[in-house]
């Protein structure tokens, strides 16, 4: 089974982000800041991880080079989902080693949880739901 680590520190929108993909046949693990959420992508070993951009304590792109530098996770898929929408933003992202970048005002839940699928199909095989519900 794919497990998803959500790093964000919106508390509705982790559970709304859980909902939708425990009830998915997803696996999700959730973190509230990015100091939790490297402690959880090494504990956890997650299939892929959603990461937001503005949290508390370290904030996403931090936590992304971190991740990145990191042997023990650095081959797990990040998907960078936030309000930021500037270029430099989303540059700054993708170079350091995210996936995708997700806007959340222009992606709808069922939008983020096809991009999901997708990007696990390209890096799993037998732990990804067939179809998105």
């Amino acid at each position: 089974m794919a497990k998803i680590l959500i790093i964000e520190d919106d508390a509705l929108l982790s559970r709304m982000y859980h909902t939708i993909f425990s009830t998915n046949n997803y696996e999700v693990a959730l973190a509230t800041d990015g100091e939790d959420g490297l402690l959880k992508a090494r504990k956890e070993q997650p299939t892929l991880i959603l990461l937001d951009i503005m949290m508390p304590k370290l904030n996403g792109l931090e936590v992304l080079e971190r991740l990145k530098s990191d042997p023990e996770v650095r081959e797990i898929p990040v998907v960078v989902l936030t309000n930021l929408a500037g270029n430099n933003d989303v540059q700054a992202a993708l170079e350091l080693g995210a996936v995708r970048y997700l806007i959340k005002s222009e992606n709808k839940p069922k939008q983020v949880e096809e991009a999901v699928l997708e990007i696990l199909k390209g890096y799993t095989r037998n732990e990804v739901p067939t179809t998105a519900h």
